[in-house]
């Protein structure tokens, strides 16, 4: 007969029981929200493929700010659709652009909240690519110059964080160089260090009006296949002066988050994308799943698996369950 004096379900007899022996406890200060701010004024407008997210003009930004603040939500970060596009996506650095005044807005009304600002392009060119094209190619170099106009101008306006999600090899350190140079050594690096050619960022897509014109962007995003080389992609930005690591996207990936808390002593964000937001929610709105015991379980799924920080567009509604 079995030693039945080792019963591992004591450990679940109760709610108090269970609570006082878990081992993750997710709180809504593991959470970043994501914003789309948009030009004009008293903006908001639904976004069909991402349901309960809005384009934002940025009055309705700060009110937003202020509620997520209240709910204990620590960061923002701040996406953008430009008044204009170009070849080398100069509205993205444009200190009169709708991510710079919301950063700015945002600071001066809640400046205990996080800002972190995005730094790419491909919501800014015409050719919705994250950098200055040669042809069809994505020209790595050149690209690392427009970079940092874009971070200096984040950081500018009142960024605590910029986020570099192109994936060009240096921008880390060419990011850091130009921070640096204009006096803002205390604003952090949230490296996309791991951000993978995946299929789930399509409502993002349409809801930040990026999509390529021609082709992908499999030449400088990582190859789903791939773990070792997201070690490797994790050095070289640590090296470069990365403060934070982020792996993108997060579900299918989990395995990632993993290996790079195992390999590193830095803190780690994943990014819980929009299309496995909008799995969850088009899955919810048919009845076929209970969507907040689904959203907590899956956003302790991430924790558990070693992010620090944890960027989704669950966090409104995970943030006041929790708080419940």
């Amino acid at each position: 007969m079995a030693n039945l004096k080792l019963r591992a379900r004591r450990m679940r007899i109760s709610p108090a029981m269970r609570s006082m022996v878990r081992e993750t406890v997710l709180t809504p200060n593991d959470f970043v929200y994501p914003i789309f701010v948009v030009p004009g004024e008293d903006v908001m407008e639904a976004i069909p493929s991402m349901p309960g997210c809005y384009h934002l003009s940025v009055d309705n930004a700060v009110k937003l700010a202020k509620e997520l603040y209240a709910l204990g939500i620590p960061a923002v970060e701040v996406f953008g659709l430009p008044e204009y596009k170009d070849e080398i996506g100069s509205s993205a650095w444009d200190m009169k652009s709708p991510v710079q005044r919301a950063i700015a807005a945002i600071k001066k009304a809640v400046p205990d909240l996080m800002i972190v600002g995005d730094v790419c392009l491909c919501q800014y060119t015409t050719h919705g690519h994250c950098g200055k094209l040669c042809g069809h190619y994505v020209d790595n170099d050149a690209t690392l110059e427009l970079l940092q106009k874009v971070a200096v101008s984040q950081a500018k306006a009142g960024a605590d964080i910029v986020a570099p999600s192109d994936m060009m090899d240096g921008r880390v350190a060419a990011i850091r160089d130009a921070l640096d140079a204009g006096d803002y050594k205390n604003v952090s690096i949230m490296s996309y260090a791991v951000k993978y050619a995946s299929g789930y960022y399509g409502p993002f897509r349409d809801a930040a009006d990026s999509a390529p014109q021609f082709g992908d962007r499999r030449q400088y995003q990582m190859d789903p296949a791939n773990s070792r080389e997201a070690l490797k992609e994790v050095d070289l930005d640590v090296e470069e002066g990365a403060d934070i690591i982020m792996v993108k996207p997060a579900l299918a990936y989990l395995d990632i988050v993993r290996q790079v808390r195992d390999h590193v002593n830095f803190p780690i964000a994943t990014y819980n994308v929009s299309g496995e937001y909008a799995m969850v929610k088009a899955a919810a709105q048919n009845g076929w799943i209970d969507e907040k015991r689904i959203v907590l379980e899956t956003l302790t799924s991430m924790k558990r698996a070693g992010a620090d920080i944890i960027i989704t567009y669950h966090a409104i509604d995970a943030a006041k369950w929790l708080n419940e």
